[in-house]
């Protein structure tokens, strides 16, 4: 036991630096796994908790006013409901001048037992409170946080001549608010409800469907709609959705931090690999001498492997206390989602697992290597003193013949002499820069967005819509400004095939003036009846491009022939786009009741020109409408991954650690291998310099083969992955941004300049020893 604590201990002072660099990236791994834990359940387990908490509705069906949907109560695959609710459409603005919203209106005398408001904020509406002059109204807090809204604040809502306070704010388990897509929740008291003086066409009904069997959610759909008839339904909306949409960019940015401690874990077991099997073969007589002391073959492999999981445990424990003293300190979703995870219960064991599972893959990985320790034989063989691999080829005889340096053609040969040795170690050094060239790759995809948004579409930075100017007036009003050009749109929602969901059906933009898509396959829509698609629709419909589909909005059907895909950030992809044009002449050839005027643009799409300031667009249009035009900035996804870059950063440092930890293995090999040559290199006339520039180009080329390899294969990687979570998230393939070619090559100057600098020092050390000392490495 003496024995083999002080040989640890001579071990640790012969290797110091590497075991420091293999502790710390450890650490980084498990910090990084954890965080990727956290931010996991920071994604799901919200909507999980107000789901249960609130006793959710799987299945919300909205409906005409005349429409009888308590009758869905009767389902046999539904449990319980929630309402059906009396519906007003209607926009409401906070006051005084404040922002405004699309609400759903819900008339409840009590709060609802099932799908039940979890109140966050306030308190729930009061029969006796909020009957009088002053009327009481409870928001969402989706809808709430949109409208910078809190308990006690003013309402004005169209068609409703009292102003409503707001009384509470509640959490739900539906499809929060979306600007533009879908309405915010509210609730109010029956009688708030009906002396609003909205048309048919903004009344109707909702009512929550609870099931049995939470995958019955489609087959439910379809019996509803067969049973009201399609013509009643508006729109349809599931937990899946709801779930989908709560979730939102932290799963990407949880699936990033997994990936990256993944493959960065990967990473350091093969470092760990191929340090124990160097170091094993750097210390034959060592270990020769241990076992004819008395070492067994398991007492060396236990000692090997004690070491090392022994680097192991310290890393893991520095990265778990590191996560749980500062990672609530970190600000933004990171923090959020760390102080959120505490609260869980599987906080409680699942660090002890994921710490367990890093420790367990280390080990594994040091298993094959420790076990060749306890292969080597108690009296050590003698080596070929040649160990150059005998008579030089013809390459090497014609490089030196045309005078290039004897440095780097024997660095070259002595490189890659040993094919085998050479190739593992160019692929475990290829490992960590394959990983940094896909986070690098990840920054330029969310660089693309911030700069050049139109290329992953979004054209459009700023939305307006007025329900006070007519549409003359208004298209006079965007035409005047001369920083943007401004395209109409119309947004319905339809249901699919098979009547089992809702899509949205936009028109956007004329014949005359088409609107600028990101189409990435097919063509742009131009001739009637013609449109293109996002991903998440073709997905949905299994469809591609060049089919016909058909649609059924308010009972009218629309056919429509996919000529395009589009990248679509919107709703998940769920968006078939085609011109304003075209959704009127769908109209007026009878998807509208008879009579009916043609829609209006429900709002126009502003783009910008060069240079042109989105803040100052629209406060200019503000001032010039004197307050009667909306206009939001349309959310670029880029704004809420911002974390990324952070967390991108932070894992290149960690590999950053593992490819050092990997270099000073490489190191020391070559150092190795070449001191048992140095009586051949100064018997040839090679001056210590010349040994050293040996030494140090085998190092620099290694490197080199594994930086090409490695960012190659990392090009490649980060293309597939960015495009992969694009087509999952119903975006589309085609968002990927490749690095430029300057940073590929600065990421292997840097790689190859490090290794050769780390190298120097270790290969003029060697090359000063003396002969005798060489001698002795023949064994």
């Amino acid at each position: 036991m003496r024995a083999a604590a002080r040989w640890a201990q001579a071990h640790l002072r012969a290797h110091r630096p590497a075991a420091v660099l293999i502790v710390l990236a450890t650490a980084g791994i498990t910090i990084s796994l954890l965080l990727a834990t956290a931010l996991f359940a920071y994604a799901t387990d919200p909507w999980q908790r107000a789901f249960t908490q609130s006793s959710g509705a799987h299945v919300w069906i909205h409906t005409r006013a005349g429409t009888a949907a308590g009758s869905l109560a009767g389902l046999d695959e539904v449990r319980a409901t929630s309402g059906p609710f009396r519906t007003v459409r209607t926009t409401a603005s906070l006051q005084p001048g404040g922002a405004k919203a699309t609400l759903e209106l819900r008339g409840t005398a009590k709060r609802p037992a099932t799908a039940a408001p979890q109140i966050v904020a306030g308190r729930w509406l009061d029969a006796d409170t909020d009957a009088g002059a002053t009327k009481g109204i409870v928001l969402d807090s989706s809808v709430a946080r949109a409208m910078w809204a809190k308990p006690g604040d003013s309402l004005v809502l169209s068609g409703i001549a009292a102003h409503l306070r707001v009384v509470g704010v509640a959490d739900t388990a539906e499809v929060g608010f979306r600007a533009g897509e879908s309405p915010g929740v509210a609730w109010v008291l029956p009688h708030t409800l009906a002396a609003s003086d909205a048309g048919g066409d903004q009344r109707g009904r909702t009512i929550g469907l609870q099931l049995t069997d939470p995958a019955d959610t489609d087959y439910v759909v379809q019996r509803a709609v067969t049973r009201l008839g399609a013509d009643q339904i508006t729109d349809v909306s599931t937990w899946r959705q709801a779930k989908a949409d709560a979730e939102g960019d932290n799963q990407l940015l949880g699936r990033l931090l997994g990936l990256f401690g993944l493959g960065a874990l990967l990473a350091a077991a093969l470092a760990v690999g191929g340090a124990i099997s160097t170091r094993v073969r750097g210390h034959l007589r060592d270990i020769a001498i241990l076992k004819a002391i008395g070492f067994t073959p398991g007492q060396v492999v236990r000692m090997f492997l004690a070491l090392h999981l022994g680097f192991a445990l310290l890393g893991v424990a520095l990265g778990a206390l590191l996560t749980q003293a500062l990672g609530t300190l970190v600000p933004g979703r990171i923090g959020e989602a760390t102080a959120l995870w505490r609260q869980l219960p599987e906080h409680a064991w699942l660090p002890w697992v994921i710490s367990g599972g890093v420790v367990v893959f280390i080990g594994s990985a040091t298993c094959l290597a420790a076990w060749r320790a306890g292969r080597v034989p108690p009296v050590p063989v003698a080596r070929a003193a040649t160990a150059t691999g005998g008579r030089a080829s013809g390459l090497t005889r014609r490089a030196l013949g045309l005078r290039v340096p004897p440095a780097l053609v024997l660095g070259w040969r002595s490189a890659f002499h040993r094919p085998l040795r050479s190739s593992a170690a160019v692929a475990r050094l290829a490992v960590p820069l394959l990983l940094i060239t896909i986070a690098l790759g990840t920054w330029t995809t969310l660089d693309r967005f911030t700069s050049h948004p139109e290329n992953v579409g979004l054209p459009a930075a700023l939305t307006a819509r007025s329900d006070t100017l007519g549409e003359r007036e208004l298209g006079q009003l965007l035409a005047s400004q001369p920083r943007t050009t401004a395209y109409p749109g119309a947004e319905v929602q339809a249901l699919i095939p098979g009547q089992t969901g809702t899509i949205t059906l936009r028109g956007l933009g004329t014949e005359a003036q088409p609107y600028p898509f990101a189409v990435v396959e097919g063509r742009a829509a131009h001739g009637p009846d013609e449109a293109i698609a996002g991903q998440g629709l073709l997905d949905l419909l299994d469809a591609h491009v060049g089919d016909w589909v058909r649609m059924t909005v308010a009972g009218h059907p629309h056919v429509l022939h996919i000529v395009g895909r589009n990248i679509e950030t919107a709703d998940a992809g769920r968006v078939v786009s085609t011109t304003l044009d075209t959704l009127r002449d769908d109209d007026t050839a009878g998807a509208a009741p008879a009579g009916s005027p043609p829609p209006r643009p429900d709002f126009y799409d502003l783009v910008l020109h060069d240079g042109a300031d989105p803040g100052a667009v629209r406060d200019a249009l503000t001032k010039a409408s004197a307050g009667r035009l909306e206009v939001r900035e349309i959310p670029n996804p880029a704004d809420q991954l911002s974390a990324v870059r952070a967390v991108s950063l932070a894992l290149i440092a960690v590999l950053i650690l593992i490819g050092l930890a990997e270099l000073a293995t490489t190191v020391g090999a070559t150092v190795r291998d070449r001191s048992r040559d140095l009586l051949a290199l100064k018997a040839v006339g090679l001056t210590p310099r010349q040994i050293t520039g040996v030494i140090v180009s085998a190092t620099a080329f290694v490197t080199l083969a594994a930086a090409v390899a490695g960012t190659a294969l990392g090009l490649l990687a980060s293309e597939w992955l960015i495009n992969l979570q694009g087509r999952t998230s119903g975006w589309g393939t085609g968002i990927a941004q490749q690095p430029a070619p300057a940073i590929l090559l600065l990421v292997i100057a840097l790689a190859v300049t490090i290794a050769a600098t780390a190298s120097v020092l270790p290969a003029a050390r060697a090359a000063r020893r003396r002969l005798a000392d060489s001698a002795s490495d023949l064994l």
